[in-house]
């Protein structure tokens, strides 16, 4: 699999992937092409899916790049048998691959299916409830601080002025004496 390298729109570049079938949403070959223009079904709500870069937004580069030697490590003399070494490397990158691989096929549809349902609801509640309740408080408060500033203006600004000019009089003068 190999691909042309391009730039996504945050600036990444990764290969695309080129497969002799092509892929599911972008066919290379004529006859799957016809098979499926002669239907006209066209999914607005799935994009071609890179089948190499996996995380073009890069997410997941600090948090899962778990390799043999960030967890296990031999301290300068104590090290074991070479092949109890290496088979120990083995087995721990062939099992993490495979319980990894175990699992997104288990759960990886109904893990998509949950977080979807949940970005729907969290989408749905911030575009009907979150924006419009910040929007008529807004509307609401402009209404209170105008109440609030006459208040302010009307007994506070009076009465500090005043404290203002009886301590406008006061002077203090610093000596020094020898």
């Amino acid at each position: 699999m190999s691909g042309t390298k391009y730039v996504d729109s945050e600036g990444f570049l990764y290969t695309a992937p080129v497969r002799e079938q092509g892929n599911i949403y972008k066919p290379n070959n004529k006859m799957m092409e016809d098979e499926l223009s002669e239907k006209a079904v066209r999914d607005v709500h799935t994009k071609e899916i890179d089948l190499v870069n996996r995380d073009p937004k890069h997410l997941n580069d600090d948090v899962v790049k778990i390799d043999f030697e960030d967890v296990i490590a031999e301290p300068e003399g104590t090290h074991s048998f070479d092949g109890i070494w290496k088979a120990s490397f083995t087995t721990f990158t062939v099992t993490k691959y495979w319980f990894y691989r175990l699992l997104s096929a288990i759960f990886g549809i109904p893990m998509a299916l949950i977080w979807g349902i949940y970005f729907a609801i969290l989408s749905f509640l911030h575009i009907w409830a979150v924006v419009p309740c910040i929007r008529s408080y807004l509307i609401e408060i402009q209404c209170i601080s105008r109440v609030y500033s006459i208040c302010i203006h009307t007994f506070c600004d009076p009465l500090f002025e005043a404290i203002g000019k009886m301590f406008s009089s006061i002077r203090f003068t610093v000596r020094k004496e020898i």
